[in-house]
């Protein structure tokens, strides 16, 4: 299942913001900042970057949805989309 093309585009600047974020952890560390600012910011990015993780299941949910409603068994799909669920659970 690929990700729809609708999807590609917000999944895609947030994870530039994420990349962004990512830059702006390696130059507090550097800088010598204080460890809870830098923490702060790393839980930030893995927000980001979960959340990407979620719009793309969201989005084979939906493709499985729709091919189900076409009358498409989509069994293997769905639990295909359950186990990438859970990796970011």
């Amino acid at each position: 299942m690929k990700v729809d093309e609708n999807v590609t585009g917000d999944v895609v600047k947030r994870l530039r913001r994420a990349e962004g974020q990512i830059r702006g952890v390696i130059a507090m560390l550097e800088d010598g900042r204080d460890c809870a600012d830098v923490v702060t910011q790393l839980a930030a990015v893995s927000r980001a970057l979960d959340r990407a993780g979620f719009k793309i299941i969201a989005s084979g949910l939906q493709q499985c949805l729709t091919a189900a409603e076409d009358g498409e068994d989509q069994t293997a799909n769905l639990e295909r989309m359950e186990k990438l669920f859970l990796s970011l659970a």
